[in-house]
């Protein structure tokens, strides 16, 4: 099976704020179990095919987090390439496809098929098949999810753009629907589709329209009539094959995407798109820019335990649930409460005598909703980005390439951070204009660098950075350091760091 998959990770989650925020959004938290949804995405490919890395289409400020969080599964990108801008999902997986289609160019003319030494009697094989798959949603049923995979890669290789519509459970308003055409399944009454069960093979259907989400008596009227799947948002089809549909139904898209690729840069392990030809590609959903044009659209319905995990109300109904309906994560309490969503990060939280609520605790911020409220979380985000507030970007613990520092206190002129140094990791040599650091070491050996000065710092030790001194931290152990950084001085923000060496290529 000639496969790539294709992962999307730029969305931004801001309906699960204020677990969810720009800098680390929804698709690398563990909102359903431990593991993120990212990685959830990558086990999931397990089993398909023999093992084939994906091409990972990133946010560029999530490109670390991108990159750890597949080390920590042991996988290795074929390419992460990053997105300088977000263009939605048809430029990002136009790019993914020129970059599958160049990379099997390539192993095809140095393999014995370009000699001409493969078997006559073998066709040869004009592109791979993508499987293009969002990072951010949940699949509880991996065999069907896979069958139905199988069943579309024969359907993709003769040329269709498929997509996988998810069998309604419920007259859902808050999704696209696909409506498959009534001609395309002529042995049975089309209602008889959107019931299929897991025994029943997967089949495949022309798409008749890609429909709006729809007020809840259309969406009850849809389940009746049967042949509505919910929009998913996956897609399978060969990487040719889609190009040619993008450029012949949006040709502009089409040409930026072309330049944004063909001038992409190498930097360490990712792929850096063209920062000025990639801006210039109109911004547009895969169903606007191609689905919704092209005659080749086939929908393959799934019943796989699929949730997008939207909204807060999504991640309720993943949890298990109490007799009275509750879900909870964290140190919680209820009394005479029910059907609420209870998540607690760092206290205590106890609700009395309340129903339909989901409640949100972090470091930093606490969210209260009812649950039929819970789409207009968004909006909370909005307000925080137009009142500038690093509540809508960042969490108090920020994690970068080299480890992670968490802001415990801030006041009038200072501010302590904890900072975790991943072994052999090296922040970048920097300096600053308006603070002087700090450093007490609690576990771990630093190799600080101050100046011309080299030392090594163990615990329950401390060095003291002055304003404008070149300094550089370092953890040379095969242990975690960790130490406390007290800053002062009048000006603390992240933007006063001057770098001029950095590994991560952030100088």
């Amino acid at each position: 099976m000639n496969l790539i998959p294709i992962i999307l990770s730029g969305g931004s989650g801001s309906r699960l704020w204020p677990l969810s925020r720009s800098l680390r959004p929804k698709q690398f938290l563990g909102v359903t179990e431990e593991r993120s949804l990212f990685q959830a995405t990558l086990a999931r490919l397990e089993g398909l095919v023999p093992k084939v890395a994906p091409i990972v289409v990133a946010n560029t400020d999530h490109r670390f987090l991108v990159a750890d969080q597949c080390l920590q599964m042991g996988v290795t990108p074929q390419t992460l390439i990053l997105e300088p801008v977000a263009r939605n999902t048809a430029p990002a997986i136009a790019v993914a496809a020129l970059q599958a289609l160049a990379q099997f160019e390539r192993k095809q003319s140095s393999s014995g098929q370009a000699r001409g030494q493969t078997d006559s009697r073998v066709p040869a094989v004009e592109s791979p098949v993508l499987l293009v798959l969002p990072s951010d949603h949940v699949i509880t049923k991996t065999e069907a999810f896979h069958a139905s995979v199988r069943t579309g890669y024969d359907v993709a290789q003769s040329g269709a753009l498929v997509t996988f519509g998810i069998v309604p459970t419920h007259p859902e308003t808050g999704y696209g629907y696909v409506k498959a055409a009534r001609d395309g399944y002529a042995s049975a009454p089309l209602a008889d589709v959107s019931r299929r069960t897991e025994s029943t093979p997967p089949l495949a259907l022309p798409v008749s329209a890609f429909v709006e989400k729809p007020s809840l008596a259309t969406a009850e009227q849809y389940l009746r009539d049967g042949g509505y799947f919910w929009n998913s948002g996956m897609f399978l089809f060969r990487a040719d094959v889609f190009l040619q549909e993008l450029a012949a139904h949006n040709p502009a898209m089409a040409k930026a995407c072309q330049r944004a690729h063909s001038s992409a840069a190498k930097d360490m392990d990712f792929l850096r798109l063209d920062a000025e030809a990639f801006g210039q590609s109109p911004s547009d959903s895969i169903d606007y820019a191609v689905m919704e044009k092209t005659d080749k659209a086939m929908v393959i319905p799934l019943d796989a335990g699929w949730n997008d995990v939207g909204a807060w109300p999504a991640v309720w109904q993943l949890q298990s649930q109490d007799t009275q309906g509750n879900a909870t994560r964290g140190d919680t309490l209820l009394h005479e409460s029910q059907n609420c969503y209870v998540h607690a990060d760092h206290r205590l939280v106890a609700l009395v005598g309340t129903q339909d609520l989901v409640v949100v605790e972090t470091s930093d911020a606490v969210l209260v909703a009812h649950k039929d409220k819970a789409q207009d979380v968004k909006k909370i985000v909005e307000a925080l980005k137009a009142q500038e507030r690093p509540e809508a970007d960042l969490h108090r613990e920020v994690f970068r390439p080299w480890g992670a520092y968490d802001s415990i206190d801030h006041g009038d002129r200072y501010q302590v951070k904890r900072i975790t140094v991943k072994p052999g990791a090296r922040l970048s040599l920097q300096m600053h204009h308006h603070r002087a650091e700090h450093w007490i070491v609690v576990s771990g050996t630093a190799k600080v660098t101050i100046g011309d000065k080299e030392q090594l710092v163990a615990e329950n030790q401390s060095v003291y950075i002055p304003i404008g001194e070149r300094h550089c931290l370092e953890n040379p152990g095969k242990l975690p350091l960790e130490l406390i950084e007290v800053q002062s001085g009048s000006y603390l923000g992240e933007d006063d760091i001057v770098r001029f060496e950095d590994r991560y290529g952030r100088a």
